[in-house]
């Protein structure tokens, strides 16, 4: 059957780094795709792995060529893709769980030709970071390529791995790297690309780690000449293809933008500062859970797991819409509450402290998600404060929801309609008696 997603990494003396970066996809929430290793020609132990991790699971393909370079080793997976998207990966870099289902999910919900999306830029031990477009809606591929045009050498733009494509358009017009150019040739299939593409899409949620361990122009052992008549040629590609996506009227209005890539990219401006501003440790960017627990049994090792899979759904709606994981937990359980519940009541419901819950509610008043309104207890006189949505909030309510689906799928995933009914009735009977227990 054909898959969904054809992800293709280039392998080239990765021994080193090839198994972390291949468990990350087979280990992905998504399941439907092929993994396509291309083995370049390698002198370490890079070929030997590909073969293993083929025979081990059927959706991985293993090919072994002679040394020829990354863009025709992309080539080359590219004609044998079968998927419906194509998804790239360096074999020194790796992606989080939620990766593939993120980009296929937005490609889909919005019909989009490209989804682009936020990474994680790793030095050593930190982490950082890094994208662009702050608008999570549908762009045009004129509003696309004016985001481009304000940071036209940025890494973000250029590479392929933070992308999701169309097989389609990619076969319709023979779309290829250039196996002359080394520099810039992942840009320079972006931009044809873009050219044939109408609607595309910014995901917020970072999803790949980008390790900087790729050799420069320097190490290449490209002559002078030969470097610059390949940037000659990008820089000439660059120029036409604004030419073609502007009209003549707004192309005179944006000469000098598209001039500034020749500034930025002389200087080699694609590639990522060492680290970017507002580093942390590498393992605290996102939700870690110890695996002694994770095997642990028992009634709360059970209630642990079901919690930090609900958050590690929930995470990705945080990111997503730029909250924490305590501030997502308690917008999502607010909203299953009455407007009239305690503070106290709450952030017991949703297992916070006390001083957690009032950040983060304070944030979302800051934000607009929420409004409170003061009232008197008919009782006591004490003054009350109840929260209430704003109109701003459907989208972070609807981002909520929608991860409390998957995380009510991934719970029952390996079960048949006969036994997830069967389930639910057993748990509704459960819930009723443990109601009647406690009040």
């Amino acid at each position: 059957m054909q898959p969904t997603v054809s992800i293709i990494v280039p392998v080239y003396n990765a021994e080193s780094t090839l198994r972390r970066c291949v468990d990350s996809i087979l280990n992905q929430d998504y399941r439907d795709f092929e993994l396509i290793l291309v083995n370049d020609g390698s002198q370490d132990g890079s070929g030997a792995i590909c073969d293993a991790y083929a025979a081990q699971d059927p959706r991985v393909i293993a090919i072994h060529k002679p040394n020829t370079g990354v863009s025709d080793t992309r080539n080359l997976a590219i004609s044998r893709a079968r998927g419906t998207y194509l998804q790239f990966l360096d074999s020194d870099d790796w992606i989080t769980p939620d990766a593939t289902t993120l980009l296929v999910q937005t490609a889909r919900q919005h019909d989009c030709d490209l989804v682009i999306s936020d990474f994680y830029r790793v030095v050593g031990e930190r982490v950082s970071r890094k994208g662009d477009i702050d608008d999570d809606t549908v762009l045009t591929r004129e509003e696309y390529a004016a985001h481009m045009m304000e940071n036209p050498a940025d890494f973000y733009y250029g590479v392929l791995w933070n992308k999701l494509y169309r097989r389609s358009i990619v076969e319709r017009w023979n779309l290829r790297m250039d196996p002359e150019i080394s520099w810039c040739e992942d840009f320079m299939f972006n931009l044809e690309y873009i050219r044939h593409t109408e609607t595309f899409c910014a995901l917020q949620v970072p999803i790949y780690y980008y390790v900087k361990t790729k050799g420069s122009l320097a190490t290449q052992s490209l002559t002078i000449p030969k470097t610059i008549k390949m940037k000659l040629t990008v820089f000439e590609y660059y120029n036409r293809f604004f030419k073609t996506v502007l009209d003549e009227e707004e192309y005179e209005k944006s000469r000098l933008k598209v001039y500034k890539f020749l500034l930025d990219a002389a200087g080699d401006g694609a590639v990522p500062p060492a680290i970017l501003p507002g580093s942390q440790k590498l393992g605290n960017e996102r939700m870690q859970v110890s695996p002694d627990i994770l095997a642990g049994t028992g009634i709360l090792c059970d209630a642990f797991r079901d919690r930090k899979l609900l958050e590690r759904y929930l995470e990705t709606a945080a990111l997503k819409n730029d909250l924490s994981l305590p501030e997502a937990v308690a917008l999502l359980y607010l909203r299953q509450c009455t407007p009239e519940v305690t503070r106290r009541d709450l952030a017991d419901f949703a297992g916070l402290s006390r001083s957690a819950l009032a950040l983060a509610l304070q944030k979302a008043v800051s934000q607009g998600l929420l409004r409170t309104e003061d009232l008197k207890d008919p009782e006591s006189g004490e003054k009350q404060t109840r929260f209430l949505f704003t109109p701003a909030a459907g989208p972070v309510l609807e981002d909520l929801e929608r991860a409390r689906r998957e995380y009510e799928a991934a719970r029952l995933d390996t079960l048949t309609p006969e036994e997830q009914a069967a389930y639910q009735a057993l748990s509704q009977k459960i819930q009723t008696h443990i109601q009647t227990v406690l009040q």
